[in-house]
């Protein structure tokens, strides 16, 4: 009879390396994209790098012009003569005098020094010295040929609001300002301002017996900010600190006060900023975007029409391998999913004789073992774990049964029936509550009588010698622990915790955030020193006692190894034991505990 040949699956390794060559080639093609921006953004850097550099040097000339004019002023600020004749009071011939020789050849050498058109300004406080003044029927002084300066008295400046902002003289000869006051703006002129200061005279600080303006027109001042310095098609602007134009020069002029950013209409235009100091301008160099870029386009499209072509072959390449691949890894992982929740009933098949079709095999063979050891496992550790707590709890009641039964024969011995009878009771009441119908959990209130039960019998023995006082909060009764976890602890103080004839013992019970906390605190003699910590693998604690051992082994048996006791103790001061516990809230609902 004539077989069916078998047909050759493409092996999973070849359809993997097909997976890697598309992503490869992806990569290569996001590489060549963000090497054309790197590409771009060099060439940005490099531009901005040329322009701020130039824009260094017109700041530095407008520098040098703004610091010629303030050579000016100091002329008059520091010239002590001036100073000596300002604060010279006296009127007629001695004050003609004054004037003609000696201030008004001074401000005609002010304004002829100066390397540009300059108008001066000159607020005398002294009224002794009239005014001297131009009148200029509303033209701009600057535009007169000659050097002008004017001489007016302070009662002209006294109620100007520009003057009553000025700052104070902190610093001798460092207080001055830039400013476009009354009708600079208009005439296209800035001011320097500057007190004249009695730099002679005794009295500190110094007096205020003058105020200059020495105005010059902003064309002169910036007449170094020019466009073809940075390139044919760009813009240079003059701005105040709000991006408003005060001067253009470029291609594109634009109108005073228009806003820079107004100016802007490609975000990948380059703007770039720099301060002029003391003037609360700004320098603006804009340059278009096309300017920056234009040696980048043809790179640019060239990358963007090969990345277009592979993002649609690749698309259609990706459809195909992906409803291959992705339906079943889809079965893949969803019966991995299922094995994570618990159902390991689920299985996979699929055809061929691939790699698919092993994972599929083994996933199936897997899943039905893990079933079955995950249940052969479960159902030991349970039984296990019961027999490791009836273990531990059969362990305490005999060495505390031993040492009651003690104390009762000594106390038959001596005849004390009445002490016999209430510590013979108080067993009975222990060991109701210890079996507890066979429980190993029960209510915190049981626990705590219990214990109570436990210190009643010790209380025969020991009477006032022994003192015990309770701090149980009432939240505490709400919940469940493990039994038999306050009463080896208690049994551990009197046995090896007493200094002297007395003890004093502390119960604390307290309901945390996250967790239920019993303290147990004693004032006895301690633990040497060196074994002040937690009582699970430290080995000096081995002389703490079986039962406190067997407590902590317990409690982190049934609830985990985040519970459990903590052992404090210092020598000669006593004894803390934390007992942590999770937050169980019981079956029941009891009254409060006695004693609580």
């Amino acid at each position: 009879m004539w077989a069916k040949p078998k047909i050759k699956q493409l092996p999973f390794g070849y359809k993997l390396m097909i997976s890697y060559c598309i992503l490869i080639m992806i990569a290569v093609l996001i590489v060549g994209n963000v090497a054309n921006r790197v590409y771009v953004e060099s060439m940005r850097e490099q531009t901005r790098s040329i322009i701020q550099g130039t824009l260094h040097q017109m700041k530095n000339n407008i520098a040098f012009k703004m610091e010629d004019t303030k050579r000016i002023s100091d002329m008059l600020y520091f010239d002590e003569h001036l100073a000596r004749v300002l604060r010279q009071y006296e009127k007629g011939w001695k004050s003609y005098d004054s004037m003609t020789n000696v201030l008004m050849p001074k401000f005609q050498t002010a304004v002829e020094t100066a390397n540009r058109r300059m108008w001066l300004s000159m607020y005398l406080k002294n009224d002794t010295f009239p005014e001297v003044y131009n009148v200029y029927d509303n033209k701009d002084p600057l535009d007169i040929p000659a050097r002008l300066y004017d001489i007016f008295q302070y009662k002209r400046l006294i109620d100007k609001d520009w003057y009553i902002n000025f700052p104070a003289e902190e610093v001798y000869g460092t207080t001055l300002q830039w400013r476009q006051i009354e009708d600079d703006h208009k005439y296209g002129r800035i001011s320097l301002l500057r007190r004249v200061i009695d730099v002679g005279g005794e009295v500190y600080p110094f007096e205020e017996i003058g105020f200059m303006r020495i105005s010059v027109a902003l064309s002169d001042l910036f007449d170094g900010v020019d466009f073809q310095k940075i390139g044919e098609g760009t813009n240079l602007y003059i701005s105040d600190l709000k991006s408003n134009v005060i001067i253009s020069s470029g291609t594109n002029d634009v109108p005073e006060m228009k806003m820079i950013n107004q100016i802007s209409k490609n975000e990948d235009d380059l703007i770039i900023r720099d301060t002029l100091p003391g003037l609360d301008m700004e320098l603006v160099a804009f340059v278009p975007a096309n300017l920056v870029e234009k040696d980048a386009h043809k790179v640019r499209n060239l990358t963007l029409f090969i990345c277009l072509v592979c993002i649609i072959l690749f698309f259609f390449v990706s459809v195909i391998v992906s409803r291959y691949f992705g339906k079943r890894v889809s079965k893949i992982v969803m019966v991995v999913d299922s094995f994570q929740e618990g159902e390991f009933h689920k299985r996979i098949h699929f055809k061929g004789n691939d790699e698919f079709k092993k994972i599929a095999s083994a996933l199936n063979e897997m899943g039905s073992n893990i079933g079955r050891l995950i249940q052969e496992v479960y159902l030991a550790d349970l039984q296990k774990k019961e027999a490791e707590l009836e273990s531990l709890h059969s362990q305490i009641n005999p060495h505390f049964l031993y040492n009651t039964l003690s104390s009762i024969s000594r106390l038959a011995k001596f005849g004390e029936l009445d002490k016999l009878q209430r510590m013979v009771m108080d067993l009975a009441k222990f060991y109701r509550l210890s079996l507890n119908e066979g429980r190993n959990v029960i209510p915190v209130k049981s626990e705590l009588e219990q214990a109570q039960a436990y210190i009643d019998i010790q209380k025969i023995k020991y009477e006032s010698r022994m003192q015990v006082q309770y701090d149980i909060d009432p939240e505490v009764v709400r919940y469940e622990t493990v039994k038999l976890i306050l009463q080896p602890f208690i049994e551990n103080v009197l046995e090896h915790a007493w200094m002297g004839d007395s003890i004093h013992i502390r119960i604390k019970g307290r309901v945390e955030d996250d967790y239920l906390e019993f303290r147990i605190i004693d004032n006895g003699v301690g633990f040497p020193a060196g074994m002040n910590r937690d009582i699970i693998g430290a080995q000096e604690l081995r002389n703490a006692g079986y039962g406190v051992k067997n407590v902590d082994q317990r409690i982190k048996l049934h609830y985990g190894a985040e519970y459990g006791v903590i052992l404090f103790s210092r020598p000669g001061i006593g004894t803390t034991v934390r007992i942590i516990l999770p937050l169980v809230k019981r079956q029941t609902s009891e009254g409060r505990i006695k004693g609580a």
